[in-house]
């Protein structure tokens, strides 16, 4: 998604460059790689240096399914760079090299260097921070880059790679209509951006419209697919992911990351990872890296921190950054799997924020038919957030409850019942990153 400015816990020189850079930020966003194009030939093309490239375009789920495939690939004992967006707490999250984030000295230097060649042309920070992790990709040996677009994907910045290894999209859904489109038609469009002629596209479940659109434009380029439900298959089976190629079948244990969207990223990584030429991995490796991959604010369960110590004993609190209508939808189901368990329903309470540019009518028209009590919140020292008063008209005008507090953890002293509740800090991942910051 689009670079936005978000609090640090500290000052580091990186964020001083960064500072300097959003300067350069150009008026209005024309969707281009001229620019990116034009500072990457200044520096000697580095993505001309890499090692194999996976890149992952899609809505929801393109960090879940990035953290699937490292981790079966380090299980496996190749060394993986890893580019994301956005970050949730330190910006270095959003470069990993060889299996470990970018120290703090080495992200000053090669924004500097970009800083350097790209002399006070307009340019988006994105773009910018595109173009220094190309640079610490060049200068650090690795077996494959496991690369993430920003926004959209057919002029998105990363989408200067002219023959990566293998793409993948994930489900296309309503994402950045101000920049990709006002249907899910014209942003699969953008997404679809990243097929490449002659390399394999693997493809997650698609709405009809957008699967068909996907197809005419690989035949288009010359793309060839593999397609969900067609060439491989994934399926919950009791406590048991089915997965299913031409290559044979697979029988393993649930992801590690909870969900049961997480179903679907896994199953999307599995596929990727059994096409990857010249990659020795096992199935013996995929079981591990399934069981074992970690990717923060994704139902992430919290134990530890001040909104914890307020809430009421016995309760289960939980984190997710899913900020659209899809993310509602995935959140929704879960969230009545969960409450369809042993115990019957537990009271249900969100806090929430969400970022001015979101939807939340689309995000909470999933939850009906739950007793929700919302509690909505400012990001603290963030205003590009919905004011929490216009949170809470949205959350009644649904039937939920609603609640406006000047924080979290008022919100979590406001939660109180003789049965211990659910609790679900969700909205946008900013909001997300903010409560990482002090809770465990």
């Amino acid at each position: 998604m689009a670079s936005q400015a978000q609090p640090e816990q500290t000052a580091l020189p990186s964020d001083i460059v960064l500072a300097r850079l959003r300067q350069l930020h150009p008026r209005s966003i024309d969707l281009s790689l001229d620019r990116i194009k034009r500072l990457l030939e200044k520096m000697g093309h580095p993505e001309l240096q890499f090692p194999p490239v996976l890149h992952i375009a899609g809505t929801n789920g393109k960090g879940s399914t990035l953290a699937f495939i490292r981790a079966c690939l380090e299980q496996a004992g190749y060394r993986v760079h890893v580019f994301i967006s956005p970050h949730l707490v330190r910006f270095n999250e959003r470069i990993r090299l060889a299996g470990a984030l970018i120290e703090d000295g080495h992200l000053q230097a090669v924004l500097e260097e970009c800083e350097r060649v790209n002399a006070g042309d307009a340019i988006t920070e994105f773009e910018v921070v595109t173009a220094a992790a190309f640079l610490a990709f060049r200068d650090v040996k690795a077996d494959i880059l496991l690369l993430e677009t920003g926004l959209g994907g057919n002029y998105d910045a990363t989408n200067v790679i002219d023959k990566p290894a293998l793409t993948a999209i994930t489900t296309v859904s309503m994402d950045h209509p101000q920049f990709l489109g006002s249907t899910v038609d014209e942003i699969a469009i953008s997404k679809a951006g990243i097929l490449k002629p002659g390399v394999l596209g693997v493809i997650n479940r698609q709405i009809p419209t957008v699967q068909k659109m996907m197809e005419a434009r690989a035949q288009e380029i010359g793309a060839p697919l593999s397609i969900r439900d067609r060439d491989w298959f994934i399926d919950r089976v009791s406590k048991r992911l089915h997965f299913r190629d031409h290559k044979g079948a697979l029988d393993l244990p649930l992801p590690n990351l909870r969900g049961s969207h997480q179903t679907e990223n896994a199953g999307l990584a599995i596929a990727c990872l059994r096409q990857l030429a010249d990659f020795d991995i096992s199935d013996a490796h995929i079981e591990a890296g399934i069981q074992s991959a970690e990717w923060p604010a994704r139902l992430q369960k919290i134990i530890s921190g001040p909104i914890v110590d307020a809430l009421p004993t016995g309760s289960d609190c939980w984190l997710d950054g899913g900020h659209n209508e899809a993310a509602g939808e995935m959140l929704s189901n879960t969230i009545r799997r969960w409450q369809g368990g042993k115990d019957g329903p537990r009271p249900l309470h969100f806090i929430f924020s969400m970022l001015s540019s979101k939807d939340p009518v689309g995000f909470f028209k999933h939850f009906k038919g739950l007793d929700l009590t919302v509690h909505c919140v400012p990001i603290p020292d963030y205003d590009g957030a919905i004011p929490p008063e216009e949170c809470a008209a949205v959350v009644r005008s649904f039937g939920y409850n609603a609640t406006v507090n000047p924080d979290a953890v008022s919100a979590a002293k406001n939660i109180s019942g003789e049965q211990a509740p659910l609790v679900l800090i969700c909205g946008c991942l900013y909001f997300a990153g903010t409560i990482l910051k002090d809770h465990t």
